[in-house]
């Protein structure tokens, strides 16, 4: 038996020549911070050192490690923390975690190769991206990775150890964070999925008896509902449990089923057509998936096409007569366009995943989630078992996104297969399923149309979405367009079109992108045809008086002030600045819960949330370590799993405006019981005295229910939806009751300003610096929030230039299933980012903060194709901005 040594210890090697070395490392040694992801060596996450260089070890067979010494993350740090890892701490250059184990490794071979070649010496921007460059990050974590690695090699962490600004970042950066694809159980089987190869068809027998039959398989179950349909490909079938995942692989392709196959449809233009098969028949359409972060109301289906919901229009006839009656006077300041946008995939570089262990009648679940309590009741309620018997954890969670916020079929599965089994079930998703079946922001068309009055007002809007949404229902873009610049009347009409696809899901602030990329880009055409400065517009436009201060800002920036037009410059290469704006609810949860306790002379403050890497221990650790004068290690914060106090879920940027009024409530309650119950006052002078009392302090416990909020004292502070009128209010009243969402005073606000640089030869769009004002309250966390600026906004250049999902119009397969075919931004790709927070506008918010994660991605994409208007005449409709499409709309221009 051949063999390696790990992190300085021996390990044998299999002789199965198919076993690969990362599945050597995290299976069988169980050093769980090497991460699987891709499988392809695309995105790094897997990456260790063999005698001392980088390789990805999910291409590495094992035997090629024979006889080698292999160092993963957890030998990178065994002793002391290396320079690179205090670097990433410090810099917070990290968010959900997944990646960083890979980005450790692969910076401290970098870093100790130029230590020795040129000491203190700091690398440039290019030579670190071009170091880098194998590794993905999909929270966008890159900003901070730069400057960390910069000064890892600039010596400035040698010996230093940091005091970093998240509380985990310990943890994340040696590799000993556990996320649910780490977690093992005594007897723990491996469960797979059989799905559909079928676009649309009936299963008509399903014979599982040839899986069980085979040696070590466990369990076998079913997962066709009632009608037996699957109506995409990727639609589960059944589940099976074996010893590994070979085994159960096998096992799947032993199943025998009959299928009766239907007619199908795939993609927006097909589904629309007036004989196009149907989907969802009028009894099965409360099968469709959801879009939306909330519940849907009613709406007219004909065929498969799902609308019109126009219920936030004002005045629809009058626009459609004024805008009839423009195009009809050719009125030069009537702007019409059809704008597209590509399907988004969620891409997590931690796939959907669920642990499933019974322990009598008690269930215990392992899940990556964005809603550790919720899901708890969930399947409290599905499973018929009291919420006492049901627990959910969640430690860390490697990213959603909005994938993540619902009960998938991997915790279905896991469940009734630990059932079944009688054993510990892990379902994980492949990278494959991971890309096609999980969801996505749904491809859109929209079509718009702009009339400002001679004068200069905005007298009518009129935009009609069309959203490619899979099996599912739901979108909400054309009446996000109600919330920003009134106008005299607005017709807004959305149409969820429903095909044999995989059903999209909310991503990052549902429908806002899409919306902007088309509204942003008709208010910068309706300045270009009034003479006016686009922000001027906007300014003159929009009321919002968060906006309005992030306007002020934007308009003084030099990069703004500097711009050129199109028709100032010459070349193959010419520049432009772009600007738009963004806007998002404030969204709270009500009913959640913050116990804060005094235990054994420590704090402990608990609630049943979860970080997806948005900072909810560092929110709740800040908060409390402020008010009593403590730094934020001296409080431990409990989150991630059910049976604490009920958390929020982490979606629609609702975590820190939930958490953040009760933790301080709570901090009152202890401090007037820890005052009650002490024996002495602290020493006159001191300068810790809340740490004194703390610490003489008996255990003692409270809890406190977020509150409502009060009333906005601030002139033009109120709820968006006021100015819907009626509807406003009836759908307010709708995400609270079904979705136990509320919608506060005050508008999250985003103000984008970004230079790009065009090669009008090859089509290649260059960003070269992004300027973002964001108005989201008072800052919790300074250096999380920059984080989750930078982060939405690398998502949202993403979603501008290289993102989009592929498939087959005849059988709907996804075609970009893998990493290596679906284009996400990497760390070359990352321009600088600046950052300007207004701290203003949330005071009627106990301590003042609102949530950042979706406000701060919606205005990107428009500011980028404004910034190539500017550089080019150009006004590109459909994105991403591909080089092919860029040159096909320059071709016949003196631009060109």
């Amino acid at each position: 038996m051949s063999t390696m040594t790990i992190n300085g210890r021996l390990a044998p090697l299999p002789d199965d020549p198919d076993a690969l070395l990362v599945d050597v490392i995290r299976d069988d040694l169980d050093l769980t911070g090497t991460k699987l992801v891709c499988g392809a060596g695309v995105c790094g996450a897997c990456t260790v050192l063999v005698d001392g260089a980088p390789v990805v070890s999910c291409l590495m067979p094992a035997r090629a490690a024979a006889n080698t010494k292999v160092t993963t993350v957890e030998g990178i740090g065994a002793t002391q923390l290396h320079p690179v890892q205090k670097a990433f701490m410090a810099h917070d250059a990290l968010q959900c975690g997944f990646c960083t184990p890979g980005f450790v490794v692969e910076a401290a071979a970098f870093c100790d190769s130029w230590r020795r070649d040129k000491g203190t010496a700091i690398p440039s921007r290019e030579e670190i991206g071009a170091a880098l460059s194998g590794h993905l990050c999909r929270c966008g974590a890159y900003d901070g990775i730069f400057n960390a690695v910069a000064a890892a090699c600039a010596g400035h962490f040698d010996g230093v150890d940091p005091n970093p600004p998240r509380v985990e970042a310990r943890q994340k950066v040696t590799g000993s964070a556990k996320y649910t694809v780490d977690i093992r159980h005594d007897g723990q089987l491996e469960g797979v999925l059989l799905r559909s190869p079928f676009p649309h068809a009936r299963i008509t027998e399903l014979d599982l008896a040839p899986a069980l039959a085979l040696p070590d398989v466990s369990a076998a179950v079913s997962l066709l509902g009632d009608d037996r349909m699957v109506r995409y490909v990727g639609d589960p079938i059944a589940a099976v449990a074996a010893k590994d995942r070979k085994t159960a692989l096998a096992a799947i392709a032993a199943i025998k089923m009959t299928s009766e196959c239907l007619p199908s449809v795939i993609g927006l233009d097909a589904a629309r057509k007036p004989d196009s098969p149907v989907v969802f028949e009028k009894s099965s359409r409360k099968k469709a998936g959801n879009v939306s972060e909330g519940a849907g109301g009613p709406a007219p289906w004909k065929g498969n096409v799902r609308g019109p919901t126009a219920a936030f229009s004002q005045k629809p006839k009058k626009v459609r007569s004024w805008v009839e009656s423009a195009r009809q006077a050719h009125d030069p300041l009537l702007f019409e366009a059809t704008f597209r946008t590509a399907t988004q995939s969620h891409s997590c570089l931690e796939p959907h995943a669920a642990v499933a262990r019974f322990d009598g009648d008690s269930l215990t679940v392992h899940v990556s989630t964005q809603a550790v309590f919720h899901l708890m009741e969930l399947i409290a309620k599905r499973y018929k078992l009291g919420h006492d018997k049901v627990r959910v954890i969640a430690d860390h969670v490697g990213g959603g996104f909005g994938s993540k916020a619902s009960f998938g079929i991997e915790t279905t599965a896991a469940i009734d297969l630990a059932r079944a089994a009688k054993a510990p079930v892990r379902v994980a998703f492949d990278r494959h399923e991971e890309l096609s079946v999980t969801g996505y922001r749904p491809a859109t068309e929209i079509a718009i149309a702009l009339l400002p009055f001679e004068q200069g007002d905005l007298k009518a809007l009129s935009l009609t979405a069309h959203a490619d949404t899979g099996a599912a229902t739901n979108s909400t873009i054309a009446a996000l367009a109600r919330l920003i610049y009134p106008a005299q009347a607005k017709q807004l009409a959305d149409y969820d079109v429903v095909s044999n696809l995989p059903p999209g899901a909310p991503f990052r602030g549902p429908g806002g992108p899409p919306m902007a990329f088309a509204l942003e880009q008709a208010i910068d055409e309706a300045a270009l045809r009034m003479k006016l400065d686009p922000i001027a517009l906007r300014k003159r436009w929009d009321p919002n008086p968060n906006r309005q201060r992030l306007y002020d800002w934007a308009a003084g920036l030099d990069v703004w002030r500097n711009r050129k037009t199109s028709a100032a410059q010459t070349g193959r290469y010419r520049r432009g600045v772009g600007v738009a704006s963004g806007y998002w609810l404030y969204l709270w949860q009500p009913g959640v819960k913050i116990e804060l306790k005094v235990e054994g002379g420590r704090l402990i403050a608990s609630t049943a949330t979860q970080d997806i890497g948005q900072g909810s221990r560092t929110v709740i650790a800040n908060t409390v370590a402020h008010e009593f004068g403590l730094e934020p290690h001296d409080v431990d914060v409990r989150i991630g799993d059910s049976r604490l106090p009920e958390g929020p879920g982490a979606g629609g940027s609702r975590s820190t405006a939930s958490v953040i009024p009760p933790t301080l409530l709570a901090v009152q309650k202890l401090k007037d019981a820890i005052e009650q119950n002490a024996r002495r006052k602290p020493v006159a002078g001191s300068n810790a005295p809340w740490r004194e009392m703390i610490a003489a302090s008996p255990d003692l416990c409270v809890t406190s229910v977020r509150p409502e909020d009060s009333k906005p004292t601030a002139p033009g502070i109120r709820s968006p939806l006021k100015d819907a009128g009626f509807m406003g209010m009836i759908f307010g009243w709708m995400l609270r009751r079904f979705s136990n969402l509320a919608v506060g005073a005050g508008v999250p606000s985003s103000v984008q300003v970004i230079e790009v640089e065009v090669d009008t030869w090859l089509g290649h769009v260059r960003v070269l610096n992004v300027q973002t004002g964001i108005a989201v309250g008072k800052i919790a966390a300074p250096a999380l929030a920059r984080s989750q600026a930078t982060g939405s906004v690398i998502q949202g250049l993403g979603y501008a230039l290289y993102e989009a999902r592929e498939t087959d119009p005849r059988s709907g397969s996804v075609l970009s299933a893998g990493m290596e075919d679906y284009r996400i931004p990497g760390i070359a790709d990352t321009p600088a980012i600046s950052v300007h927070f207004d701290e203003a506008g949330f005071d009627h918010v106990l301590g003042g903060s609102v949530g950042i994660g979706e406000v701060a991605t919606v205005p990107t994409s428009p500011a980028l194709a404004n910034a190539i208007r500017n550089a080019t005449g150009i006004r590109l409709t459909e994105i991403p901005i591909r080089p092919d499409r860029l040159i096909s709309a320059l071709k016949g221009r003196t631009a060109a």
